[in-house]
């Protein structure tokens, strides 16, 4: 099966590193024209110089700060007065970790900013383009916390599971125009974030990053952690026209580790 999204532009959050990294990388071999979003410029300039242009893409970078909601609004509505996108991924740093009494109100307030508000903004604002055209692919990064909450993640879990169920309602209303909304519930994968979870949780734990990684790997019924590469193999095919039935789903993307149904 050929996954071909040539002609199409893509806007991928969190793309200076990590899964969104690899999602963009996988978008531009697929043949879409993508433009970075993140808060390192350098790296995302490297990262376009980097990127796959065989079917005349046109590549581009957006500097945001997603923790500072007003500001984003700002340059995100700029965004979108000059550029329409076709395939939007939903990807934000995540929030600090703590357990549920570890956090304040503020604490909640500032996750839902980051997690929640600007997911729905720059949806709501990628949509309009979508809309005219009769097709679109909109594609949030969450976790499989949001089914199985990891309680050292209370902030994550609560307001990724709202994103979640958000998603389900938006694509009902989007669906007849042929325009898609898809949750990935991501597992473990070898990123900066997970190596900065370990090592708080080994600190916790008065144990090592390195023997709290082999404890995750074994949790995993495929005994290792994922590859964003792979991250961004499920992601080119939900925004593919190969992908165009499916809509309202929560995908896992774990190994196996998901216990429930």
């Amino acid at each position: 099966m050929n996954i071909s999204l040539k002609g199409k532009t893509a806007l991928v959050g969190g793309s200076s590193k990590g899964i969104g990294e690899a999602i963009a990388r996988q978008l531009a071999e697929s043949g879409a024209s993508v433009t970075l979003m993140a808060r390192n410029e350098g790296k995302m300039k490297s990262i376009i110089k980097e990127m796959d242009t065989s079917s005349g893409q046109e590549h581009q970078f957006l500097v945001v700060d997603f923790s500072n909601f007003e500001i984003f609004k700002k340059t995100i509505s700029s965004f979108f007065k000059h550029n329409d996108v076709d395939i939007l991924v939903n990807n934000t740093q995540g929030p600090s970790a703590g357990g549920a009494l570890e956090k304040s109100i503020e604490d909640y307030q500032q996750a839902f900013d980051l997690l929640f508000k600007s997911v729905v903004l720059t949806t709501e604002l990628a949509l309009k383009h979508m809309q005219k055209k009769k097709w679109g692919r909109i594609i949030n990064v969450a976790s499989i916390s949001v089914k199985e909450p990891l309680n050292y993640l209370a902030l994550s879990n609560s307001i990724r599971a709202a994103v979640v169920t958000w998603s389900k309602s938006l694509a009902y209303d989007i669906a007849q125009e042929d325009i898609t909304a898809n949750s990935v519930l991501t597992g473990y994968f070898d990123t900066d974030r997970i190596a900065q979870l370990n090592t708080k949780k080994a600190e916790k734990m008065g144990v090592t990053p390195e023997e709290v990684r082999s404890t995750m790997e074994e949790q995993v019924p495929m005994k290792r952690i994922g590859k964003p590469e792979e991250y961004g193999y499920l992601v080119a095919f939900l925004a593919s026209d190969k992908a165009a039935y499916i809509t309202g789903t929560n995908i896992p993307i774990d190994g196996g580790l998901l216990k429930s149904l």
